[in-house]
């Protein structure tokens, strides 16, 4: 038969596994249909008639399955063709070690949990269509955020495939989010803040001098968690730029408060880290991140909801700008390169750190807070 769009849609699936309906105007080219009704075009090439996938009808037309079919015809010809056996966890374990060379250790990691999110295993990348990947992300459409990032995760997964020669298109064309992406704008109220603490002081483990430490520092929970002992020198703090999110490294100042909470962290012999993974020395080199837990249950006891721990780095900026903190401070002490308050020429050439300025801030944002602490509002 003559294989057309129309045809195709015509095309009833057979009552027991698979039928494969060869296309009279071009020979060893033709569309599988399976018992469930899935249509896969599909190229017999060379002598042994190795069958060689091309891809899922509708997510391709019969005119770009014609035209790949033709390429890989004239590839076998040439002696140019490497099969596409690939799997799905084959590429996918060499994605990830593609990755540990290029991304953080962090964005590694988020990697890993997302693409965990689409169980193809052992399915080739060549047989997974765009309804197979749409369909495990509605499985997500109860957590939009992290449907989200799972979606951008497999983007970038399959772009990959397609520039390492795995697949000729990626199969994640046409899918978009469901929801346009708004900046979350939460911020913790006075007596928000002080419950949170109070709370925090009752949880066990690191996370509960690790929420202390954000509030009091504004930085990002993973450069907290991350925080080696010699990093800290004087009344400052230095994070390398291998570990800040804009690749800068930064130096801010910390007051009396933090100076207190710090005191109180243990040192355990073998880790250069103030929050190591575990307190046996077999950890010793991996730092906390047992976030959802204790989070749900600070959450229970201080009786605020609906807020994430970088919230409170909202809260820290905004409570910085009620206290009349320059905006250049802010931005130093959160180590933000917005380009609204100096121009790139102005970040270049003033080398000068403000440290003394921010000294003050600090204090001054330390001083509210031992206000709210103790029950007041300003």
């Amino acid at each position: 038969m003559r294989l057309t769009d129309i045809a195709i849609r015509q095309l009833k699936p057979p009552e027991k596994g698979q039928k494969t309906h060869m296309d009279d105007a071009m020979p060893n080219f033709g569309v599988r249909v399976s018992q469930g009704g899935t249509k896969t075009f599909i190229v017999m090439a060379g002598q042994t008639r190795q069958r060689i996938t091309i891809g899922r009808f509708p997510v391709i037309t019969i005119a770009e399955a014609r035209t790949e079919a033709k390429r890989l015809l004239a590839e076998r010809t040439l002696g140019k063709h490497r099969p596409k056996t690939v799997t799905f966890a084959e590429a996918r374990e060499r994605f990830l070690d593609h990755a540990k060379a290029k991304n953080r250790p962090r964005t590694v990691k988020d990697y890993t949990r997302l693409l965990k999110h689409f169980p193809f295993a052992r399915t080739r990348l060549a047989d997974i269509s765009r309804h197979d990947i749409a369909r495990q992300l509605d499985t997500l459409t109860g957590t939009p955020s992290e449907r989200d990032h799972a979606l951008v995760t497999i983007k970038v997964f399959f772009n990959w495939t397609v520039s390492e020669g795995y697949l000729d298109h990626s199969p994640c064309q046409g899918l978009r989010q469901k929801r346009p992406y708004r900046p979350r704008e939460r911020i913790l109220s006075p007596d928000e803040l002080r419950a949170v603490w109070k709370a925090s002081e009752a949880v066990k483990g690191h996370f509960g001098t690790i929420t202390r430490l954000l509030i009091l520092t504004g930085q990002r929970r993973s450069e907290i968690a991350s925080l080696q002992w010699e990093w800290i020198e004087g009344d400052t703090i230095t994070l390398p730029s291998e570990l800040t999110k804009n690749r800068r490294t930064t130096v801010f100042p910390f007051g009396e408060l933090t100076a207190t909470l710090l005191s109180t962290i243990p040192r355990l012999e073998g880790s250069p880290y103030l929050f190591p993974a575990s307190r046996q020395r077999t950890d010793a080199t991996t730092v906390f991140n047992g976030w959802g837990k204790p989070k749900a249950l600070l959450d229970n006891q201080s009786g605020v909801t609906g807020w994430t721990l970088h919230d409170l780095r909202r809260t820290y900026s905004s409570t910085m700008a009620y206290l009349g903190i320059p905006q250049i401070l802010v931005e130093k002490l959160l180590n933000h390169v917005s380009g609204g308050t100096q121009s790139p020429i102005s970040r270049v050439y003033n080398v000068y750190e403000y440290l003394d300025e921010m000294r003050e801030a600090v204090s001054t944002y330390e001083g509210h807070l031992k206000k709210i602490m103790g029950g007041g509002n300003e």
